[in-house]
Formats: C-alpha cells, structure tokens, sequence
C-alpha cells in the first residue's frame, strides 16, 4: 500500500532547505518519490495521505548511550521516541540489546552519518514539533512512535 507522508514543511536533510507542503511517498518500506504535496497525490492519486503538524525529516542516529530502562526493548523504544531510527554500534554492545534494536526494526550503523530522504531509500521518517519535539517516528514505513 502506498502511503503519502506530508507536513508543512519537509526537510530532506536536516541541513537542507526546507520544501513548504513536502511530501514522502511510501511504499513498503522504501520510499518511492520526494517531492511537494501536489507532485505526489499527482503522481498517486490512489496513495493514502497522512498528515503530520510540524516538521517531516529523515529519522535521526542515535549517537551516545541507550536511555535507562527497565529492560532492552524499553531502551530501544526510548531511542525511537527521540526521532530516531539507528543507534551507533558501539552504544549497543550488550546482545540483549543488540537483539532488541534487530527485533524493532532499528538499525546498528558502524558510524553516525547525515541522514537523507531520497528514492529507493528506507522509509524511515521523523516529525518533530515547533519546539524540537518528537512527534513521530517511522522505521521501514512502519509508524513505531506516535506522541499523542
């Protein structure tokens, strides 16, 4: 199923410009366009709309310590809670939390990168609110963070 992912203003690198009415097109997990709003439900009239308030980006890397928790899986949902989508390797070496980032779908990176949207990526997505705040977060075009 497609799934178009819009909000005021996309950002296809964090660094980037900003794209007024921006729009991420989804299909499985990988995205399909990037683009504007229009050029999207032009392209996929069929396409499901999700709209988001704030900020669209790409999902954030995780570059220090897990947050505290409970257990493993609550670590790994603390981080996705952030916006983010990947956690640096040497920030998860126990196994157990090894395994609980391989379950939820977030990746281990060798190293912290900059993060794009682009076709025939992963569809893995953030929005953050006016103030910085995590709204939502996306891995694999799943929605597994949702601020309600």
């Amino acid at each position: 199923m497609l799934t178009i992912h819009t909000a005021p203003l996309l950002r296809t690198r964090w660094d980037g410009a900003p794209v007024p009415e921006g729009a991420v097109v989804v299909s499985g997990d990988r995205i399909e366009a990037v683009g504007t709003l229009d050029e999207a439900v032009g392209r996929f009239p069929a396409a499901r709309v999700r709209r988001w308030p704030g900020t669209l980006g790409p999902a954030l890397v995780h570059d220090g310590p897990l947050p505290d928790a409970p257990s493993p899986r609550e670590r790994v949902y603390a981080v996705m809670r952030t916006g983010a989508a990947a956690v640096v390797a040497r920030h998860v070496s126990e196994p157990a939390l090894r395994d609980a980032a391989r379950r939820s779908g977030l990746r281990v990176l060798d190293a912290a990168g900059t993060p794009a949207l682009a076709p025939g990526a992963r569809a893995d997505l953030t929005v953050l609110g006016d103030t910085g705040e995590c709204l939502a977060t996306v891995l694999a075009g799943r929605v597994l963070h949702r601020r309600r």
